[in-house]
């Protein structure tokens, strides 16, 4: 066993299986090293979070640039990273009003709690949030109980009330469960964690006209899905619709940790001593994510994401003429997904790994790819070579089985 992997092992909970034992010293742009020199694609970054790569120069000069100035102030002053960074998210969304956090639970729990103080102002105290089956929305206790995964539910139970979970793209399911106590639907545009799911070509819109005849909020989690990530700035401007409440983070950050909750001005009814948080629009990450932003819409990152990622998208698609193993390819930008036949996601990540790719396993089926929006041609054109090799390889795994029987 690797040493680090072995002190790994001793010293952290075991909360989760590090599914791909690599120990990963150095990155730089979609390429990453190991402790023992080995390079590889990565096609997760950081779970879409490493938005220009690693170490992007622009990231690297913003912080040491801040870093020399001013990391962490408290919010009894202003800091002007921070409003810069407002006034970007603000100026891009169409929304009106900002709080800035650490993480995207952090974010999905201020608009969860944003949305019960307008339930309390407007909606004789409806308190409810309806969100969907097979989210995810983060690993607070709150937020579990909004994910709509009951075996991520189950260890934890009592869960704190308040959520309901029904079938997502299932417009007559939420309007079954919106009742007097429910003051928000959370949502996100596109499933990424439950598979990269994209809803039918209506959903969203019919989800904004429902919310709009109950007089309740809609809430979108684009923390995965915004900043460029499927083509389009927002996911949700595949809609045409835009939401009360949003909730961003990711790739907004670069690769440091920040992100926020955005809301329009009937919405964002928070009154002083409402929300805080000590690290939350820091100096540092608001300097880095105002950088972030800007950089995608300077070099048109967004533009890059939906032709890169449709091309990479149609030689997935290519994959299912090639072998029965593959079932569905799914995706916009490039927050794709392939799904197999069989239970192979594990597997198929493990054998890309040793071939050089990371990609992200989501069992039992399927597999996503989140690379980097600086990502190239020649790089995919790497990336699918690796994947129809192991595809290759599962491929014969399974028909040596079925023979065997």
């Amino acid at each position: 066993m690797n040493h680090w992997v072995e002190l790994d092992k001793r010293y952290f909970m075991d909360t989760g299986h590090r599914r791909l034992e690599v120990t990963l010293v150095r990155g730089e742009g979609a390429r990453v090293w190991d402790d023992a020199g080995r390079e590889y694609l990565d096609f997760i970054a950081g779970w879409a979070a490493c938005s220009l790569g690693h170490c992007h120069p622009v990231i690297q000069e913003v912080i040491r640039e801040q870093a020399s100035r001013l990391i962490l102030a408290s919010l009894d002053v202003y800091t002007t990273p921070q409003i810069e960074l407002a006034e970007l998210l603000l100026s891009t969304s169409g929304l009106a009003k900002i709080f800035i956090c650490n993480s995207g639970a952090e974010a999905n729990e201020g608009a969860v709690k944003l949305a019960r103080k307008y339930g309390k102002l407007h909606l004789s105290g409806a308190y409810e949030v309806i969100s969907a089956l097979k989210s995810f929305h983060g690993r607070t206790l709150a937020m579990v109980a909004a994910t709509g995964k009951p075996e991520y539910q189950a260890p934890f139970t009592p869960l704190p009330e308040g959520f309901t979970n029904v079938p997502y793209n299932d417009i007559a399911a939420l309007r079954a469960a919106v009742r007097e106590r429910t003051c928000a639907i959370l949502l996100e545009p596109i499933q990424g964690e439950g598979g990269v799911r994209i809803p039918s070509e209506h959903y969203l819109q019919e989800v904004r006209a429902l919310c709009d005849e109950r007089g309740i909020l809609l809430i979108l989690d684009e923390v995965q899905t915004g900043c460029g990530r499927t083509g389009t700035l927002w996911a949700h401007e595949y809609s045409g619709i835009r939401p009360d409440i949003m909730t961003v983070g990711k790739g907004l950050g670069g690769g440091v940790p920040i992100a926020a909750f955005l809301a329009n001005e009937r919405a964002a009814c928070f009154g002083p001593g409402d929300h805080g948080s000590t690290y939350g629009g820091n100096p540092l990450c608001s300097a880095v994510a105002a950088a972030v932003l800007r950089f995608i819409l300077k070099e048109d990152l967004v533009g890059h994401a939906a032709r890169v990622g449709g091309d990479f998208r149609e030689r997935l698609l290519a994959l299912r003429g090639k072998w029965d193993i593959v079932k569905e390819v799914r995706g916009r930008g490039l927050l794709l997904a392939v799904e197999f036949t069989r239970p192979v996601a594990l597997a198929m990540a493990q054998a890309c790994c040793e071939r050089g790719l990371l990609v992200n396993p989501i069992p039992p089926q399927t597999i996503r790819f989140m690379p980097p929006l600086i990502i190239g041609r020649s790089e995919v054109d790497q990336a699918m070579v690796i994947l129809e090799g192991a595809i290759n390889q599962m491929a014969q795994v399974a028909a040596s089985s079925e023979g065997a029987r």
